[in-house]
């Protein structure tokens, strides 16, 4: 089995030496090499990467490489092994993958939890209620049979995170197909001029959400695989400014 596991990145960063890894820089266009596969080469988006964040790199593998599996991760987060000791040890290795995929179809990282609002409210007070409402709008006019899975994807508590998978690839090519064409026309529709740059990111979060979408309007079996997060994460910080959106109505 041929594994592609595009490691998005924009710096230069310590890269897992399995050849299953091709490190991509994504954003690439206009930028000087780092050294790694440019996204801005072929059929690509790069430009949008601003917008878009790892999305662009998924896209490029998309329409420019054959594989018989295809994922996505990022040069800080990794699909890993349970364990103690050193984090970068743990990522999975290209043979640990295609054992998983020979028992699985779709692999995805753990789920985040909220606990204490749903999916709609956490985008609402980190984002833009408008990105939701006009994604939706897209969906009933595009893909109506998707619109019971986006309203429970929705209300739920947890979901799936960081546009994270390792998929074989006929349901790579099938998520993608369906992915970008509703992302295309969100950004056609959505006036983004008085967003931050922060918000601008925009069709990257909303592509988080999506994933869930289509693996319910799909019905796909998938498993959650533990990942790394290769950095120090300040989850004191993360979750008083988590409470603060929740509470205060800002950001902190």
């Amino acid at each position: 089995m041929k594994t592609i596991m595009i490691v998005a990145a924009h710096k230069p960063y310590r890269m897992p030496e399995d050849p299953c890894y091709l490190p991509l820089q994504v954003g690439a266009a206009g930028k000087p090499p780092l050294g790694f596969q440019r996204d801005c080469e072929g059929e690509s988006i790069s430009e949008k990467n601003p917008y878009y964040c790892e999305l662009t790199g998924l896209y490029w593998a998309w329409k420019n490489t054959e594989s018989d599996a295809l994922g996505l991760c990022h040069y800080r987060r990794h699909f890993a092994r349970r364990g103690a000791g050193d984090k970068f040890s743990r990522i999975l290795s290209g043979s640990e993958i295609e054992a998983l995929l020979a028992e699985n179809d779709i692999l995805l990282p753990k789920k985040r939890h909220y606990w204490i609002e749903t999916t709609r409210q956490q985008y609402e007070h980190a984002h833009h209620a408008e990105d939701l409402r006009v994604t939706r709008q897209i969906l009933s006019e595009r893909c109506p049979q998707a619109l019971g899975s986006w309203d429970a994807v929705m209300s739920k508590t947890a979901g799936h995170r960081f546009n994270m998978f390792i998929m074989k690839r006929k349901f790579a090519d099938a998520y993608c197909a369906w992915l970008f064409p509703i992302l295309f026309e969100l950004e056609a529709r959505l006036d983004i001029s008085g967003y931050s740059a922060y918000d601008a990111r925009v069709f990257g979060f909303v592509g988080e959400r999506l994933l869930d979408v289509w693996l319910a309007w799909k019905g796909c079996r998938y498993r959650d695989i533990p990942y790394v997060f290769l950095e120090h994460q300040n989850w004191l910080k993360k979750g008083a400014a988590f409470l603060h959106r929740k509470f205060a109505g800002g950001r902190k």
